[in-house]
């Protein structure tokens, strides 16, 4: 699994950037070379930027950066951010002399937890994001409270950034970049078990398993705060070689993911989206039963970066604020 990383792909960066006091932040994902990109919405509150131009059909078939971002709809200035970084690097779509960064984004609702969001006129997410790309890096990065993590929430503990990777037996890798916003949880019952405990590697989020028996109790949906205010953001990411069609299957098979980490999900309440994206570097034997293996595996993986942004979580230095996962169950 190398670092267990999304940066375990070759051809992208990660960078993260956000602030204490506001209690929120931003992730980016930057690709070396601009790539085939699509995205799955399957929550009833999405708040996005340029998803449009993902669906199957468009002209522009490739993206060169993804922003997941904290703040609500303000925090769809996070892209614009990211696509002045872009531009000061020459990157982008040629029209004409022009170029022009494509930068789709998304965002979660973090603004009733706590941390001061009196910025004054403009909001602080298009220099937020202009730090996270300048500081974006193919090696190692955080998880937990940091990044779009930094102020997000599940109905019971403290929810945050997480990451995970595996290869195929095709010997492709395929990672996923997390921030888990849920209006449900991550943890059955009083836990300590993760619902993605089945899918677990090397003890990557504690190593606890599953209950013998879910207790009855644990499956009675209990959900946090009002439509708007919850969102999981997923960045799937791939070195294999695929078109926009095998993009857009991809993000709907790692959607499952979604479903082994969370209960209850895709609610009217939360804004669930997975963005799919490949980097080129790796051709699939075939195009139908390795993009199954593929889409399976990274079902499994979004699942373990969900459970890994909740375990890695630190709680937030305010009254009244959501415990940490670890802060519970510190073995």
């Amino acid at each position: 699994m190398a670092k267990n990383l999304l940066t375990d792909v070759a051809g992208l960066t990660v960078g993260n950037a956000d602030d204490a006091r506001l209690a929120s932040g931003v992730t980016c994902v930057l690709f070396d070379a601009a790539a085939v990109a699509a995205c799955d919405v399957r929550g009833g509150g999405p708040g996005t930027r340029e998803t449009d131009l993902l669906a199957l059909g468009r002209t522009v078939e490739q993206v060169d950066a993804l922003v997941l971002s904290g703040g609500s709809a303000f925090g769809l200035d996070a892209a614009s951010g990211v696509q002045a970084y872009l531009r000061e690097q020459g990157r982008g779509f040629a029209v004409g002399a022009m170029r022009v960064p494509i930068v789709p984004g998304a965002v979660l609702f973090d603004l009733l937890n706590g941390g001061d969001k009196a910025w004054g006129r403009f909001p602080p997410y298009r220099e937020l994001a202009y730090a996270a790309a300048a500081a974006a890096t193919a090696e190692g990065f955080a998880l937990g409270s940091v990044g779009a993590g930094r102020g997000a929430t599940t109905v019971d503990f403290k929810g945050g950034l997480g990451s995970a990777s595996a290869v195929t037996e095709d010997g492709v890798t395929v990672a996923a970049l997390a921030a888990v916003n849920a209006c449900g949880g991550a943890v059955i019952g009083a836990g300590p078990w993760f619902w993605a405990g089945a899918v677990e590697r090397d003890g990557e989020y504690g190593g606890h398993g599953l209950p013998a028996r879910v207790p009855a109790a644990a499956l009675t949906p209990r959900t946090k705060g009002m439509p708007g205010q919850n969102t999981t953001l997923v960045i799937v990411a791939t070195d294999a070689i695929l078109d926009r069609s095998q993009a857009q299957r991809l993000a709907v098979m790692a959607q499952d993911g979604f479903a082994t980490a969370l209960y209850p999900v895709h609610t009217p309440l939360d804004g669930d989206i997975v963005f799919a994206a490949a980097t080129g570097r790796v051709a699939l034997p075939d195009p139908v039963f390795a993009l199954a293996r593929l889409g399976a595996v990274a079902a499994q993986v979004v699942a373990r970066a969900i459970a890994r942004g909740v375990f890695e979580a630190t709680a937030l230095p305010f009254p009244d604020a959501l415990p940490a996962y670890r802060d519970r169950f510190p073995g």
